[in-house]
């Protein structure tokens, strides 16, 4: 299948070692980006411009361009994340805020929907606690390292919790090489890949489980993908669609092994205001459980986007999974899963 599988060697393929800290990361913003995101806003908002309408285009930030094509370059073919600090989360009101949230973000990718929704701006905020049946992003229980569907992930950290809900991040690159060296005979099935249950965010027609295999390493044109899913890999045989081989099985437990150690995992924690940014076709990621205020309106609150990259090489398996437009809107469709969301 892969007669020659090499260990990936990428910027983007650091160790947690590689940083002091989040600071070897972090931007701050200065008076020229915030003017230039305020006359990116107030041009959006001559035009009447709503979430759905936003491009880049739409959002020129000429003042600042250099700046953001370093940002992009970084992100895109570098160490695929980075950390800007001093987006003004607490001087515009909600629907400003994300309007330029999102002209912003444009400049990284295309955003899409997250969820049948249809929410281009993702509220990361506990609606279902620790129910499993809820999605991650609306839950406040400890997430495994994992990719998400799209190619970059911008998450703007409004309010941090009470305690606990630090960001972790490492390398799909590293995981990989680490694989290769110690495990070999784990790789070809990490290749293959695993059929994904879709949690019942499936469009019209498609199946509640992929037809297709998701290989959680690929490789297109030179360019490699990383994707881990492992709560819907392990759903889909928990309902019984899908059978895993005892190789199958010790190469997704291996692997997550892998990403938690501490020499590959780096965790810090998210103040307001500030901004990662992360490749998600080469970095995984997670967070702490966490405990909020007893205040609704002082709940923790971080705001996500998913971006794609159009021009990006994709292997067939990592396009089904991503789909053009993300998580198709359906009326009707939330984001809390029950086994009878079955595909129409």
């Amino acid at each position: 299948m892969h007669t020659a599988i090499h260990p990936f060697d990428h910027p983007a393929a650091w160790s947690a070692t590689d940083f002091g800290s989040k600071e070897d990361l972090t931007i701050e913003l200065d008076g020229r980006h915030l003017s230039a995101l305020e006359a990116g806003l107030a041009a959006l908002k001559a035009k009447r411009y709503g979430n759905g309408d936003i491009t880049r285009e739409r959002f020129p930030l000429d003042a600042i361009a250099e700046d953001v094509a370093a940002w992009r370059e970084e992100v895109q073919r570098g160490r695929g994340i980075l950390i800007l600090r001093g987006f003004p989360v607490a001087d515009i009101d909600t629907e400003d805020l994300g309007l330029m949230y999102l002209g912003f973000g444009s400049h990284f990718g295309r955003p899409t929907s997250q969820s049948p929704l249809g929410d281009l701006i993702g509220e990361v905020v506990d609606v279902g606690g620790k129910d499993r049946q809820e999605r991650a992003y609306r839950s406040s229980r400890r997430l495994l390292l994992h990719t998400d569907r799209c190619d970059h992930l911008a998450m703007l950290c409004v309010r941090p919790a009470v305690s606990g809900g630090m960001s972790g991040y490492a390398s799909g690159l590293t995981a990989h090489n680490i694989v290769l060296q110690e495990r070999p005979d784990l790789i070809e099935a990490l290749y293959r890949g695993y059929h994904h249950h879709r949690f019942g965010q499936q469009a019209p027609g498609e199946p509640l489980v992929t037809r297709e295999r998701v290989p959680i390493f690929s490789v297109a044109e030179g360019v490699p993908s990383v994707i881990l899913i492992r709560g819907y890999i392990d759903l889909a045989v928990q309902e019984g669609h899908v059978r895993l081989s005892d190789m199958e099985l010790e190469a997704l437990d291996f692997l997550e092994s892998v990403t938690e150690r501490p020499d590959v995992k780096l965790e810090f924690m998210m103040e307001p205001g500030e901004l990662s940014i992360a490749n998600n076709c080469l970095l995984l990621h997670n967070r702490t459980a966490f405990e909020d205020a007893g205040d609704a309106a002082q709940k923790r609150l971080l705001l996500r986007l998913w971006l794609r990259e159009d021009a990006r090489p994709m292997a067939p398996g990592v396009l089904v999974h991503k789909g053009a437009a993300g998580i198709v809107r359906q009326d009707g469709k939330g984001t809390y899963y029950t086994p009878d969301a079955k595909a129409s």
